[in-house]
Formats: structure tokens, C-alpha cells, sequence
């Protein structure tokens, strides 16, 4: 299987394949590469609509440009941890990103939330998410903004008064639950559009089918939510007596 970076032939050969309608596995296959690899090419590049062949080979010029320039004086790269391959990390968050846009996510969102993910404290500041990603604050503040509105990530304050955006299992069950409600209140507007439009009318029957589906799909989450939650995050108590298993959780 043929590796490093695609040639501006393979990516005229995505374009095609995209125009042609095939999935991006299929892609893949003809041209002998990872699915990820030909996913993460065309989300990063505008996505299956927008895609590009010689605009994509020019970003991708440009960024491996940026990479060989020396760091201006008294720059901060994103700590390194000792063990990991750094290129595979990096490849890692590409793909990770990528799957979030194809989920409905902006790039630059995408962008900071797997960041956030892949971060071992849990959380960063404003300030380090602009030295990691390399992007504005202005950026920043709109990607939080909407990942704040979507229950996707939480805002706290450090020891030093400064803001913290984190990801945790808590902020994971918050989003299903933020979901199943939106659920719920688009099948109470679809039942109000039965009611108008009178209950025997094809035009209400639709809606009323739409109404019944948005809220099983809206319980069955709150219900997996609760029952994930319940599952992988609750401690087990120990014992009164002392006696049975340890709990896992203690050293």
C-alpha cells in the first residue's frame, strides 16, 4: 500500500470519484490508500461539495511550508509527551477532526474540540488553544462559543483566575440529554402543524409520523444516556463491613 502524502494525480482521481458519486471507501480502493486518508483529504479541503483537486494540492504546499519554517523567537510549540510518535498524532487529530465535520461541525470547531479531546489535562485556556491549533482568538472564541451552546464542552475557572474550556464524561451526558430535549420540542412543533392542518389531511399525517419518530429516537437517547451514565460512571461503593472487591478505582 503506497504511502506519504497524495499526489496532485491521486487528488484530480478523488475529484472525479466524487463527481462520480462513489463513497469514499470506494475511492480508497482505487487508488490503493486508507479510507481515513481520502476522508480526512476531502473534509479538510472544503468537504465532497466543495472539493477541489489543484486547490487541495495548493493548501496542502502551503501547509507543509508553514511546517519547515523555524518558529518565530520565543514561540511555544504544544508540549510533547515522551513515547508518543508526534506525526502520528498529529495524523490522528486530522481524522478525528474530520469525522466531526462529517457529523455537521465547522472545521475550525471540529478543530478545537478534538483538541480539547486529545489533550491529557482535559482542558485548555483561550491562549493555548490558539498556540496548539495556531489559529486567532477570535477563532477560538467562536468555535467555544458554539461547542458551549451545544452542550459539547464546559467553561470553568483555574487557580489563576483564568477561563478553562474542558471535556468530561459529565459534559458527554449533558449534550445526549440536550439532544433528546431538542428531539421532544421538534415533535410538540410537528403535532401543532397536525392540529392546523386538520388530523385527516396527508399533510398532517406526514407531520404526525415525523412527530412520532423524533420523539421514540428523543427518549431511546435519554433513556442510553441515563443508562450509559449509570453504567460507566458511577464508582462502586465499598462494603460497610469490609468485606467484598476492592474498588477498582483506588490504588
Amino acid at each position: 500500500m503506497p504511502g506519504g502524502r497524495l499526489t496532485q494525480q491521486e487528488r484530480r482521481q478523488i475529484a472525479l470519484g466524487l463527481a462520480d458519486g462513489l463513497a469514499y471507501a470506494e475511492i480508497a480502493r482505487g487508488l490503493d490508500r486508507p479510507t481515513s486518508t481520502v476522508t480526512r483529504e476531502v473534509m479538510r479541503n472544503g468537504g465532497p461539495a466543495a472539493y477541489r483537486a489543484d486547490l487541495a494540492h495548493h493548501a496542502t504546499e502551503r501547509r507543509a511550508h508553514r511546517r519547515r519554517r523555524p518558529a518565530p523567537q520565543g514561540a511555544k510549540d504544544a508540549p510533547r509527551t515522551p513515547g508518543r510518535d508526534a506525526e502520528a498524532v498529529r495524523e490522528y487529530e486530522e481524522t478525528f477532526t474530520a469525522h466531526f465535520m462529517q457529523s455537521g461541525l465547522p472545521r475550525m470547531t471540529a478543530r478545537v474540540l478534538t483538541c480539547l479531546l486529545t489533550a491529557d489535562a482535559g482542558s485548555l485556556t483561550a491562549s493555548e488553544l490558539v498556540r496548539r491549533l495556531e489559529i486567532s482568538p477570535a477563532s477560538v472564541s467562536k468555535a467555544v462559543t458554539f461547542l458551549e451552546a451545544q452542550g459539547l464542552i464546559g467553561r470553568e475557572r483555574d487557580e489563576r483566575r483564568r477561563e478553562r474550556y474542558t471535556v468530561d464524561n459529565g459534559v458527554w451526558y449533558e449534550a445526549m440529554i440536550a439532544t433528546a430535549r431538542s428531539h421532544a420540542q421538534f415533535a410538540e412543533t410537528a403535532r401543532q402543524g397536525v392540529d392546523l392542518l386538520g388530523p385527516d389531511s396527508p399533510a398532517a399525517v406526514r407531520l404526525e409520523n415525523v412527530a412520532r419518530f423524533m420523539e421514540f429516537v428523543g427518549e431511546s437517547m435519554a433513556r442510553a444516556a441515563e443508562q450509559a451514565r449509570e453504567v460507566l460512571y458511577t464508582k462502586a461503593e465499598p462494603p460497610q463491613d469490609g468485606t467484598g472487591p476492592a474498588n477498582p478505582d483506588r490504588d
